[in-house]
């Protein structure tokens, strides 16, 4: 573990309004948005924070006068998604193929029983998820990119046991319940992330269209869609589709479900999903390829959902939470979205099936993951290797 709060500090400053030039996903340039106040509600006492001991803090006041302190934790290889388990200890992915029981204390087990994964380019270990009832059956979800004949690759979805035997740990019985088809050549837009529906019984997954475009129209490909399945991988089917690289996908307290994408050169994506609905990629977008060639904006009557909100410059939304917790009351409700070229933290105003573009932190990091620690903190991983933690004073 080695600190670097010293750059991360001096790069958190909460913006007012801020402009920059469009940057590829895969960049790690900041290109923030206007920012406003976020809404606030009731104040009920925030639960304790974690026994876990910080490297270093900082303390920060928002908008809205209400302090928070961002506190560096530990420092990963490649870190990608974590999870919470109901003890407070977390499960943390790495890209390469790792996967880490971590305890609140800090100390770290590594659990083996991890598939192999293909880690080339944005390939590699994903997400990683509990059953609803890990409790009892301590089931987990894990994705990641796997290997296809002559060089291809594709997403997959697995189910394991988590069993523990004094200081180990493994993946026992790993089952492979989904495989994104047809795998293709590349190593971009896995998307692979997962959600479980609030009545436990679905599994949603996001599948990226590879960077291959076309196939995000093609009912018959699960490229460029968001599948919906039974908990054992069955009655896999294509639940909407037209999306492009879908890295966030989270259910709020009414049951709606909602994702985040990345767009090309702009229009990246907050979108509510809705059953068959198609999301127009390549067809619709609010931004425009990479070549500079132009695509037609999402506009009414055309056919398409068009996004909740959006972004011009790229913010290349990594993934996304909807926070429920205590420890920040003024959030209660509102979507947070990891930027990676965007290098912030951004909060997203939910209101009811509406969207809005709410607070941007710049941290000066590509961040990765967002979760919300059983305390209500706010955690991130971000793609140079930190683990922060947002908490009130």
């Amino acid at each position: 573990m080695r600190s670097r709060w010293g750059v991360v500090a001096a790069l958190l400053v909460l913006l007012a309004a801020c402009t920059a030039v469009p940057e590829p996903e895969d960049r790690a340039s900041p290109a923030p948005n206007p920012v406003s106040s976020p809404a606030t509600s009731g104040t009920p006492s925030p639960e304790p924070s974690s026994p876990e001991t910080a490297t270093s803090a900082e303390t920060r006041t928002g908008p809205d006068g209400r302090p928070f302190v961002i506190e560096e934790i530990a420092e990963f290889d490649e870190p990608w998604a974590m999870t919470f388990l109901p003890d407070g200890r977390s499960l943390i992915t790495g890209r390469a193929g790792e996967l880490t029981l971590r305890g609140a204390n800090g100390q770290n087990v590594e659990v083996s029983g991890v598939p192999e994964v293909v880690h080339e380019g944005q390939g590699g270990f994903g997400d990683v998820v509990l059953a609803p009832d890990f409790e009892t059956s301590k089931t987990v979800y894990v994705s990641w990119a796997e290997a296809g004949d002559g060089g291809d690759s594709g997403a997959a979805v697995g189910r394991a046991t988590l069993t523990e035997n004094g200081g180990s740990a493994e993946l026992a019985d790993l089952d492979v319940i989904w495989r994104q088809e047809p795998k293709v050549s590349g190593n971009g837009h896995y998307g692979h992330r997962l959600a479980f529906s609030p009545d436990g019984r679905h599994l949603f997954v996001s599948s990226g269209e590879r960077q291959k475009m076309e196939p995000a129209q093609d009912l018959d490909s699960d490229l460029g869609k968001i599948i919906r399945m039974s908990p054992d991988g069955s009655g896999a089917q294509v639940w909407t589709y037209g999306h492009r690289n879908p890295l966030g996908i989270a259910f709020d307290a009414d049951g709606n479900l909602w994702n985040s994408e990345m767009g090309p050169q702009g229009g990246d994506e907050v979108n509510l999903v809705k059953e068959g609905a198609n999301y127009g990629w390549p067809e619709a977008s609010n931004g425009s390829h990479y070549s500079g060639e132009d695509i037609p904006d999402h506009a009414a009557g055309d056919g398409f959902e068009a996004p909740k909100a959006w972004w011009n410059p790229s913010i290349s939304p990594g993934s996304l939470m909807i926070y429920d917790g205590a420890m920040f009351p003024q959030w209660q409700g509102d979507a947070f979205v990891g930027a990676l070229s965007g290098e912030a933290l951004i909060r997203v105003d939910l209101d009811g099936t509406d969207a809005a573009e709410g607070d941007q932190w710049d941290l000066g990091r590509r961040v990765r993951e967002v979760e919300q620690a059983p305390d209500g903190a706010i955690w991130l991983l971000t793609d140079e290797g930190q683990v922060l933690r947002l908490v009130a004073p």
